[in-house]
């Protein structure tokens, strides 16, 4: 009897950890834990010089701020020949549905790469290739080692090094609004969501 006890207590406190730790059972894996961490505590962002794919420097705050819209954020580098040329597709789709729906005074689509070898003549080149408007779709780098991978962290994005010069890297649609706040996250495939919850926030 004593032992039966012992363990239904173990097992009251390992589904109690459980249940904690997937609050309330509602997150399964890492990628859904932080997308509802993000939901519940929206993130304020540190800031990172971007440069830009005409050259140019700013910060990431700075470009928020001064562009004033709802950025629909992903995470790239020019020599990805599969999910980032998906997320690009979709963006291509997403930039189409914001002049569709007259929301490019709301929300704007914003390309980072990770990739310390991206130049800004290869993300225009990159721009150009997949047919971004510069007034709605924008690509920067992060020349800065220390200030990307915190920004990475904040974000959420883990990239890993792979044969062939490649990444290995999770990928998502991240909702930032003016004042540097991660808001939301949203999975690929779901553009006509994303822009409905982008417009939300900019209200």
């Amino acid at each position: 009897m004593r032992m039966l006890l012992m363990v239904l207590l173990v097992a009251c406190v390992g589904i109690g950890g459980i249940y904690f730790q997937t609050e309330g059972f509602t997150v399964l894996t890492t990628e859904a834990a932080r997308r509802a961490d993000v939901l519940h505590h929206p993130r304020q962002l540190p800031d990172a010089v971007l440069q830009t794919a005409d050259g140019s420097a700013t910060t990431l705050r700075q470009g928020l701020r001064r562009d004033g819209r709802v950025a629909v954020v992903n995470f790239i580098y020019t020599r990805c020949f599969s999910l980032c040329l998906a997320m690009g597709s979709e963006f291509q789709q997403l930039q189409a549905a914001i002049l569709r729906r007259g929301l490019q005074d709301q929300v704007y689509l914003l390309s980072i790469s990770f990739d310390p070898t991206d130049t800004p003549a290869q993300l225009a080149r990159y721009a150009q290739s997949m047919g971004a408007e510069r007034s709605l779709w924008q690509f920067a780098g992060m020349p800065d080692a220390v200030q990307r991978l915190a920004l990475l962290d904040a974000f959420g994005i883990l990239v890993v090094p792979a044969p062939m010069k490649q990444f290995v890297h999770n990928a998502a649609y991240h909702l930032v609004t003016a004042d540097g706040l991660l808001r939301r996250i949203e999975d690929l495939g779901s553009i006509e969501l994303l822009l409905d919850h982008a417009v939300g926030m900019s209200q």
